[in-house]
């Protein structure tokens, strides 16, 4: 099968990645942390490894990386775990239901207020984020990169907007983890990532990213393997995010896909970028295509094709000619909305850069038979 649904989850892992799954599954069962044998204790030390590996990548420190099951969970840690009660949040319509939910039913609560914003032709996204701001906004969340789309947010001049009003910057990294720059030191309070896409690392592993100094309220409780005798949560970072056993094999596959990312960043995000390019150019000769993708950093080709819905297609391209893509919605309804296309979803063909030519000059030929009716 051709693997095209890399924004789901990436279909290619590097064999650094599968050999530390493995070993710590095989040689690592003990819990890391909790006991002060050799296995407890170099488990331990593996996930301080990874938490340096990610640190290093995004900025911060090792202390301010608390490690996720996935980029939902740390989404939902930074939403709930720096809530101000009244508070006013911004979010913008290109978010993922990760971000979205969990807003508004605080909104719906009463717990907080919300504006979701879109750009019109008059408003770019970030003079439409500074016109809502108000006495009471406290936080603002936005992708790094739209999921649906591929359009990149402004980051460092939101984060100079945040700083101006002294407000905090969440970015959801999922599907911009691993293809843009991402750093702390963009003026970003929080970073949520996904472990399983552009990081190369297994499902089950995500993280967040966040500034010195910055309080943080844990959403789940338990055990900890520091201060026990505590009722109550410890008191240092990281451990106060990180009740319950760690997923430690995902965490080892993790720190290796980060360090196979850095090791080949600038080389791998200008091929996917010319591939994307090259996709769209070809996808928009074609009749009854539409593209709502432009050249972008992640991979991210979106279209629809006359006549046909979006899980239509995906359907076909599957069982017909043993293509891997995503029809829908891909839980981002607000962008769908905005564009138009919330009746019939898109198709989204998601590249890597292990995507041959071949696999989408190939890819490109089947949609168009499809398109054409000849298939």
């Amino acid at each position: 099968m051709i693997y095209l649904d890399n924004g789901a989850t990436g279909g290619f892992k590097p064999n650094a990645v599968y050999d530390a799954f493995n070993s710590a599954v095989r040689y690592l069962s003990a819990n890391p942390g909790r006991s002060g044998h050799r296995l407890s204790v170099t488990g331990a030390e593996l996930v301080y490894s990874a938490r340096e590996t990610l640190a290093d990548f995004f900025g911060g420190s090792p202390e301010e990386v608390a490690f996720t099951k996935n980029c939902t969970e740390a989404l939902n840690l930074a939403i709930f775990g720096t809530l101000k009660r009244g508070g006013h949040v911004i979010t913008t319509v290109y978010e993922h239901n990760s971000v979205l939910r969990p807003l508004s039913a605080l909104s719906k609560e009463g717990i907080i207020s919300l504006d979701i914003v879109s750009p019109d032709k008059n408003k770019t996204i970030l003079s439409a984020i500074e016109e809502k701001i108000n006495d009471n906004t406290y936080l603002i969340v936005t992708t790094a990169l739209s999921n649906v789309t591929g359009t990149a947010m402004p980051i460092s001049e939101i984060a100079d907007v945040a700083k101006k009003y002294n407000l905090l910057y969440l970015v959801d990294g999922a599907q911009g983890a691993g293809h843009i720059p991402l750093s702390l030191s963009q003026g970003i309070s929080m970073l949520a990532v996904a472990g399983h896409k552009g990081l190369y690392g297994i499902m089950g592993s995500g993280a967040l990213i966040f500034k010195k100094g910055l309080r943080i309220e844990p959403i789940l409780y338990g055990g900890t393997g520091t201060e026990s005798f505590n009722l109550i949560a410890p008191l240092a970072y990281p451990d106060k995010l990180e009740a319950g056993t760690l997923n430690l094999p995902a965490i080892s596959a993790l720190k290796e896909g980060v360090k196979y990312v850095k090791a080949n960043f600038n080389t791998f995000r200008e091929y996917l970028y010319t591939a994307t390019a090259r996709l769209i150019s070809e996808l928009n000769k074609l009749a009854n295509v539409k593209c709502y993708s432009t050249p972008n950093d992640g991979g991210i080709v979106s279209f629809e094709i006359n006549g046909l819905s979006s899980a239509e297609v995906a359907d076909i391209l599957n069982s017909k000619f043993d293509i891997a893509v995503r029809g829908g919605l891909h839980c981002a309804p607000l962008i769908h909305k905005y564009l138009g296309t919330d009746e019939s979803g898109l198709v989204r063909a998601s590249i890597a850069v292990q995507n041959s030519s071949k696999e989408l000059n190939y890819f490109t030929a089947c949609v168009n038979k499809i398109a054409s009716g000849n298939y």
